[in-house]
């Protein structure tokens, strides 16, 4: 018998009072990311527009940021993730993660040129990536596996819900201040320091947790413990968010068609509404019915929010493209969480995590260069185009894949 899985059905059996329930550190862990996505969005949702408008930075140059950013977080999940599994402990990771990024808010209002806000996103994703996999992986340590889509889907409902609070403090602080953007940066410290507090007070790891150090060293023989269905969600990730580049662009998309910039976070506040009012249910309905058919129409969601993004001429389609991008995000991110929770050995869990979203990461890298070069050479149009045409390359991926991967 796997010692490792054996752990997990001991635990499982440690929790069956409490059978049903959603455990009180998944509550605790998504209040931080509502918290800690608030602060972040209400300096994303406004970064792209103040990179191009106040530091005469290229829409190139917007790419190179984000993917840099993004990859940088991805990578640091790897080795984070793999560092939980060997101390066994996560929740160290997941407040140091928070903590970083917390500290990292006020550079933002104090950037004078392009390479301070680099360095400052370079930080801020550096908490991410630290925070990142270990939180994936002790959600998964704590839900038993009949409620893990509910779970990964809870916390990123409660994540888009503070997707949708930071924008729209944004837009009333942009408003009430005369467009004061580096007003707004500060402001998106506090939210940051109260979710350092939340995981002081709130998260707790299972008892297993709090023991001596595991023996697991991240090498080759370990890896080739992850089974060819973890490898499967990995590959379909990286392929979707080759079609998925940063968010970003979705904001210039919205200014290029003449949304004043005052108003261009109501275009991430429309996407992440629809997001957090999917994630959680798509991710109860998956536990019940399977998650490929889901994912399925999700990636098949992102082809046409691609389309419609390439062909807008008025902020209504911008609008309408957001909307489904929402939609597709909350079909498809909780469960490929899930997923990766469910696939990977329960002592290499946290790996799992890092390997998953170092994947994703370089994809992302790669997609963002791909579409601030496209922007800059042919148009918004032509970015969306190839985007819709990475997702179709990943439906189809998923679609090829066994019938019995769920």
């Amino acid at each position: 018998m796997d010692p490792a899985g054996g752990a997990e059905e001991r635990q499982s059996a440690q929790r069956a009072p409490g059978a049903g329930r959603i455990p009180r550190s998944v509550w605790a862990l998504g209040l931080v990311s509502l918290l800690m996505d608030s602060s972040s969005e209400m300096i994303h949702s406004l970064l792209p527009v103040f990179l191009v408008s106040v530091l005469g930075a290229s829409a190139l140059s917007v790419g190179l940021v984000e993917g840099i950013a993004e990859a940088t977080a991805a990578i640091t999940k790897f080795f984070s993730g793999a560092l939980s599994d060997r101390i066994g402990r996560r929740k160290p990771l997941v407040l140091f993660g928070y903590g970083l990024a917390a500290l990292t808010k006020p550079a933002f209002a104090l950037a004078p040129d392009l390479g301070w806000v680099i360095a400052a996103r370079f930080t801020d994703r550096l908490g991410k990536g630290i925070r990142g996999a270990p939180r994936d992986a002790l959600i998964g340590d704590v839900t038993p596996p009949e409620l893990r889509g509910a779970s990964f889907g809870l916390r990123q409902s409660l994540d888009t819900v503070g997707a949708i609070a930071g924008p729209l403090l944004a837009l009333g602080l942009m408003y009430a201040s005369g467009d004061d953007y580096r007003l707004v940066f500060w402001a998106a410290g506090l939210p940051a320091l109260l979710a350092v507090l939340v995981i002081l007070v709130w998260v707790r790891e299972p008892e297993s947790h709090r023991g001596e150090p595991r023996a697991i060293r991240l090498s080759w023989r370990e890896v080739r413990r992850f089974p060819a269905a973890y490898w499967a969600v990995v590959g379909v990730a990286a392929a979707m968010t080759l079609a998925r580049f940063s968010e970003g662009f979705l904001l210039l998309r919205a200014q290029s068609v003449g949304l004043a910039d005052a108003l261009v976070p109501a275009i991430l506040l429309a996407m992440n509404l629809v997001y957090a009012a999917s994630s959680y249910p798509v991710g109860r309905l998956s536990d019940r019915l399977g998650r490929r058919g889901l994912l399925l129409a999700g990636f098949g969601l992102l082809a046409a929010a691609d389309l419609v993004l390439a062909g807008a001429s008025g902020v209504a389609a911008v609008v309408l493209g957001a909307l489904l991008w929402g939609l597709h995000l909350g079909m498809t991110q909780g469960l490929l969480a899930a997923l990766v929770a469910d696939a990977a050995p329960p002592a290499l869990r946290g790996a799992g995590f890092g390997l998953f979203h170092l994947a994703s990461g370089v994809a992302l890298l790669a997609a963002s260069l791909i579409a601030g070069w496209l922007w800059t050479l042919a148009g918004p149009g032509a970015t969306f185009l190839a985007g819709a045409a990475f997702a179709a390359v990943a439906l189809a991926a998923l679609a090829l894949l066994p019938a019995a991967w769920r």
